[in-house]
């Protein structure tokens, strides 16, 4: 046989071989794991893109890490259920996964809020920290576990800003009878000042400003807020939202639904949804950059609040949170290791970062 000829043929059959063997070998391990399609509804709009977008960031990245095998559709708010209904359609399991805030249940229980955040909480770093490492998302999903679902966490905001007002805050007494847009407990807090706190998905906002509904409201920061356009009919808006310091919205899945994912989904949808929480983060710092600056530039009035009414609040949100604790176990099954956690943050953020920051800003607004 000619040396050439049989070297050439069993240069094909090695290289068939080992084409089978890859072919066999690779996709071996994906051809066992199931194809998997959830259900996601969002507790917001879409055409909020960041917010509602930190969804997509993850189904996309889900659908990429398995080779489509898991794929997760994700339904704007009020497509499926009513955002007010997220939780509760996960729990009877009519969507395997929500994308909401906790503190809008807080009707349920106070403790809802405790996971995304709280009146003078964490701030965005301190909430990841204590959320993935300092235990707070396994004993916020030792509270959860009553309701049959899991949170995960996946987007963030960062510090959000005080609201849009019609009429100025000049100090506490202003505060009296306003009727303000606010969910959770920080309407609960506002109540105690003398406010007048009303719930509202984000699209019952602007007519219920125009109409003189309400006389103020609260919903993210200037890129959220400048598209839903509260500018226009009440000028002036107040920081910082001493409520929302951090705020992460978290994935709420079916716990049955997601104990029943193989191994290697649970890591793909865990990693993809510390990307959802990384990249919404980041797109706010961009976007509401570039938002204030041209909220201000149509006449937005920017105030920060009184100081009086920063005191009053805080002094009662500590109240509340006393009261919480004597009130539902469940708050008070995680509220002091959160207190010891933030208080202890507070200290150590003092040390570099508030140093940091207070100096370098104070240069940059000298013009240095």
């Amino acid at each position: 046989m000619d040396r050439r000829r049989f070297l050439s043929r069993g240069g094909i059959a090695g290289a068939a071989a080992a084409a089978t063997t890859a072919v066999l070998a690779s996709p071996a391990v994906a051809q066992e794991l199931p194809e998997i399609r959830w259900r996601l509804t969002s507790g917001f709009p879409n055409n909020l893109d960041t917010i509602y977008g930190g969804a997509v960031v993850m189904a996309e990245a889900v659908k990429a890490m398995t080779g489509g095998k898991f794929q997760i559709q994700v339904f704007q708010a009020g497509e499926l259920v009513p955002g007010p209904q997220a939780i509760d359609a996960v729990q009877s399991n009519t969507v395997e996964i929500a994308h909401t805030c906790g503190y809008y249940f807080t009707g349920k229980n106070p403790t809802f809020a405790i996971g995304s955040t709280i009146p003078f909480g964490l701030n965005a770093r301190q909430q990841n920290a204590w959320l993935y490492h300092g235990g707070g998302n396994e004993a916020y999903n030792e509270f959860l576990s009553a309701y049959g679902i899991i949170g995960v966490p996946g987007g963030a905001t960062g510090t959000q800003m005080g609201g849009w007002y019609r009429k100025e805050i000049n100090s506490l007494a202003d505060i009296s009878g306003l009727k303000m847009r606010i969910a959770g407990v920080a309407g609960q807090v506002m109540a105690k000042l003398g406010a007048v706190p009303q719930q509202l998905p984000g699209g019952d906002i602007y007519p219920a400003l125009e109409r003189g509904t309400i006389d103020a409201a609260e919903w993210v920061g200037p890129y959220d807020d400048e598209k839903l356009g509260f500018y226009q009919i009440a000028p002036y808006y107040y920081y910082p939202a001493w409520w929302e310091g951090g705020l992460t919205i978290h994935f709420y899945i079916n716990k049955a639904q997601y104990e029943a994912l193989p191994a290697e989904y649970k890591a793909a949808l865990d990693t993809a949804c510390k990307a959802a929480n990384i990249n919404m983060q980041a797109l706010y710092d961009v976007k509401n950059r570039d938002a204030i600056r041209s909220l201000v530039g149509k006449g937005t009035q920017l105030r920060p609040l009184p100081r009086d009414v920063m005191d009053a609040a805080y002094k009662a949100t500590f109240e509340l949170y006393a009261e919480y604790t004597e009130q539902y176990p469940e708050w008070a099954a995680i509220y002091p290791g959160w207190k010891k956690f933030r208080d202890e943050s507070y200290e150590w953020f003092r040390v570099a970062e508030y140093t940091y920051d207070s100096y370098a800003y104070a240069m940059q607004a000298s013009g240095q």
